[in-house]
């Protein structure tokens, strides 16, 4: 009896030093800055409609980039090094992972001819939307591997399946088709053909229709719902702490509306970046399997792939993938390019 009970004991305080315990202040704390930084960036940018220039969207992912890095330095200091290395692990991995799904959005704005000059407000609303269901997934996802030890071997599986599946799909091209979310909108709802400036509901006749403004934030939120079914497992594999997964989040996301305009055309130069994420994804997968092995004891403790290896590893495909991606499209681009005509004398 009294062994089980010091087993319980030891689990129970590896457990606590896993998690950043965070009082509820400090929740309503990052909340309200969160809603302020979102509230400036509606009053500053969105006030005024407009097509969101190179430049401007520059200064803004500096701006998010300094925000994210700035949390991360709060949690050094407050909080303790272990965890500051695995928020900025979960960042940059959630950041890196939203890089693939800015081609998603650029396909979905232009299947819905959204107007350059509402696409930042289109951004700006459905990943808010997005947010907000990306907190219940945190919530659920934290309550089952508190509970239940075999869900990281599902996480750590269904990632790994994943990686396969990017990789098998590389060459296929993608094409936006509404899901049964907008579908159900359309059917349910009558919607305008034409855009009414920012307007998602109007009175035509005496009748209220959603405008097309509504259908793409609908689109917009629901897609990045379906990414988050792969990049909540994805930090989970990271960092079991709900208010770093969610921070970690966040900012990613506040950060990608403007990263959208950075990039730009930039994204299809990034050939092989399904390549470093599905090398990602299943290099997570398989973390996540050997950290419940360890928790059945079932592997010997210098098995381990603490967090210092995952943001080497993380940064390092990243940095490899992006430099032979671009050195690839420069390379293509020069192939294609025409030979210069010589003069016959």
């Amino acid at each position: 009896m009294g062994a089980e009970l010091t087993a319980v004991a030891q689990q129970a305080q590896a457990a606590a030093v896993d998690t950043l315990h965070v009082s509820w202040w400090v929740w309503a704390a990052t909340l309200g800055g969160l809603a302020v930084l979102l509230l400036i960036d509606l009053v500053i940018v969105d006030r005024k409609p407009h097509e969101v220039t190179t430049g401007e969207a520059a200064r803004w992912v500096v701006f998010y980039v300094a925000c994210a890095i700035a949390f991360g330095i709060g949690v050094w200091i407050f909080g303790d090094q272990h965890f500051a290395i695995e928020y900025f692990t979960g960042y940059i991995t959630e950041y890196s992972l939203s890089v693939d799904n800015l081609f998603i959005f650029m396909v979905i704005m232009s299947s819905f001819a959204v107007p350059a000059i509402h696409q930042h407000r289109v951004l700006l609303i459905g990943i808010l939307l997005a947010l907000v269901m990306r907190g219940a997934f945190i919530a659920v996802g934290a309550a089952l591997i508190q509970r239940f030890v075999w869900v990281f071997f599902v996480f750590g599986a269904f990632l790994i399946w994943t990686a396969i599946g990017m990789i098998r799909n590389k060459d296929e091209d993608e094409e936006y088709k509404e899901n049964v979310v907008v579908r159900w909108v359309r059917k349910v709802f009558p919607v305008t053909d034409d855009y009414h400036g920012t307007k998602s509901v109007v009175k035509l006749d005496g009748k209220r229709w959603l405008t097309p403004m509504f259908v793409v934030i609908v689109a917009i939120g629901s897609a990045d719902l379906l990414f988050a079914v792969d990049s909540i497992p994805a930090i989970f594999g990271i960092t079991q702490d709900p208010f770093l997964v969610f921070a970690a989040n966040a900012f990613a996301l506040m950060g990608l509306r403007q990263l959208y305009f950075l990039l730009g055309g930039l994204v299809d130069k990034l050939v092989y970046l399904n390549i470093g994420l599905s090398v990602i994804l299943g290099f997570i997968g398989i973390k996540l399997v050997v950290h419940a092995l360890h928790e059945y004891h079932a592997v010997p403790e210098w098995l381990d792939i603490n967090n210092w290896i995952s943001l080497g590893v993380i940064i390092g495909v990243l940095t490899i993938t992006t430099v032979a991606s671009l050195a690839k499209s420069r390379k293509d681009a020069e192939t294609a390019a025409p030979e210069p005509k010589t003069e016959k004398s």
